[in-house]
């Protein structure tokens, strides 16, 4: 009885500590305790004062006691108000993902810069805090700090954080280097239908990593004795497909070839810190890639990942959607070049600065101002193509905007087995949606946006979608239970409110 109240209230600790952003790092320096002490009793395997309760309870500013789980979030939208003024893009979320499973090449200390301060990001940081490696924030929390340890703890590994992303996948290529077996719970993250790793497989069986998946784990073997005497050729075009393969080619002696390889914007900005940590990458930004690896890597790296197109996208969107005048500076313009293009035809007004260059050194930017537009209908349908193409996480908010047209507008989503279903969520807003098949729908615009009460969408993209168009709909619009949206974007909804919005956070009594 005793084990399990330590287990719920190390429960009710975690959510509080989430709840105020931190990492288990930051709580057990509040504390004056060790970041394995923070780690042990939210996983209530120690025992615990009142005492300490309190000083936890106070460090977190959480009555945890006397009111226990907050519940999840909510948003309450009043919609129909014009955005204006000016609003940055935060850095990628997807770079900093694999930036993070990146830091686990290195021996020595690597600093990310503007860090996403997301849940998809904290999951990772409790991931990579409970097999030993510290992690803390600094520069008055902007910026992240990483130091590994000499040996990595995988039976201390946190199954629940990693099981809730799908980006613990990406730990296979780092750690093949550092272990001759593991195991790591199965990839979680957005509801998109079925996803198989194999091509994951695929490409580092080529380095000696055999992975068996059995009782919700998957247990890693590797043989030294293999090596890729030829150019490895990924069977999809996957982002975290290339990042699997880059970082195992990291630290494998000797020059890979990847073809087939992925180009977009979080494969870049991992060639270019790969580059940091002295590793010779050619071909960036295009789909043969050639690895010079370096078997020992002991640097203190300083990195700062460039900004997130799929962001910027969702800026673009809820200015369009809500007929709005809004500047969205640091756009990645060469990951949003194909979207501005088939905006432009839909007959999109905007304007934008000269290009500039992110903090990377390598990627460029601009600031873009969208103006209230007729749009009408494209005439081809919208749909993703690996980069230079249109993003395959941009393709929901085509749904808004069509939405927003005049005409009819298909749009086909071929790439996930369940994400288009999701955008018929937008019919109970007053949207014209058609499901044609679980990958096409038609939209008709325009629409007359109406206000409603709805549970949030399970993938992130088609729930900011939601969301924007509970910002264009007159009345008061609830969204339950937004975590999802929390894995991707950092303070969205004060964001948003800081150019005109008006949304509340909220959560259940």
């Amino acid at each position: 009885m005793a084990d399990d109240y330590l287990v719920r209230i190390g429960k009710l600790i975690r959510d509080a500590r989430q709840h105020r952003g931190w990492t288990q790092s930051q709580l057990a320096e509040a504390l004056g305790t060790s970041q394995s002490a923070v780690n042990r009793i939210e996983r209530g395997n120690q025992n615990i004062s009142l005492e300490m309760i309190a000083r936890i309870g106070e460090a977190l500013d959480s009555e945890i006691v006397s009111l226990g789980y907050a519940g999840p979030m909510h948003l309450r939208v009043v919609g129909g108000r014009r955005l204006s003024g000016a609003i940055d893009v935060k850095t990628s979320k997807n770079a900093c993902v694999a930036l993070l499973c990146a830091s686990l090449l290195n021996k020595g200390r690597t600093v990310l810069r503007r860090v996403a301060r997301i849940e998809e990001v904290y999951r990772l940081l409790e991931v990579l805090g409970s097999i030993g490696v510290r992690t803390r924030w600094i520069n008055d929390g902007v910026d992240l700090e990483i130091i590994p340890p000499a040996t990595l703890d995988m039976d201390a590994i946190d199954a629940e954080a990693a099981v809730r992303t799908r980006s613990i996948i990406m730990f296979l290529g780092p750690l093949l280097h550092r272990l001759d077996r593991f195991r790591l719970p199965y990839a979680g993250g957005c509801d998109l239908g079925t996803r198989t790793i194999e091509p994951h497989m695929i490409a580092l069986r080529r380095f000696g990593l055999e992975v068996a998946a059995t009782e919700g784990h998957y247990h890693a073997v590797v043989d030294r004795s293999v090596s890729p005497g030829r150019p490895i050729v990924l069977t999809e075009r996957g982002d975290t497909v290339t990042e699997n393969a880059l970082l195992a080619a990291a630290r494998h002696p000797g020059t890979t070839v990847i073809r087939n390889a992925s180009s977009n914007y979080m494969v870049q900005d991992l060639c270019f810190f790969l580059e940091a940590l002295g590793v010779r990458v050619e071909g960036i930004g295009t789909t043969t890639l050639t690895v010079h690896g370096v078997p020992d890597i002991d640097v203190d790296v300083d990195y700062s990942p460039s900004e997130d197109p799929v962001e910027a996208m969702s800026l673009l969107a809820a200015a369009v959607v809500t007929e709005s005048e809004l500047t969205v500076r640091r756009v990645p313009i060469e990951f949003l070049e194909i979207e501005l293009a088939v905006l432009e035809e839909m007959g999109l007004d905007h304007d934008r600065t000269p290009e500039y260059v992110a903090d990377n050194g390598r990627t460029r930017l601009i600031d873009l101002t969208v103006r209230p537009s007729k749009l009408e209908a494209p005439i081809d349908k919208i749909h993703p193509m690996p980069f230079p193409g249109l993003n395959i996480d941009n393709v929901p908010f085509f749904a808004a905007i069509a939405a927003v047209a005049q005409g009819k507008t298909l749009i086909h989503d071929w790439v996930y087995d369940n994400r288009a279903i999701y955008l018929t969520d937008l019919n109970r807003l007053g949207g014209r949606l058609q499901l044609l098949d679980p990958h096409r729908v038609l939209v008709e615009g325009p629409t007359r946006w109406r206000a409603a009460e709805m549970m949030c969408p399970p993938a992130l993209r088609p729930a900011v979608v939601v969301l924007l168009a509970m910002m264009a709909a007159e009345g008061t619009s609830v969204l339950r239970n937004v975590y999802v949206i929390n894995r991707g974007y950092e303070d969205l909804a004060e964001r948003l409110n800081s150019v005109g919005a008006q949304i509340e956070i909220f959560r259940d009594i």
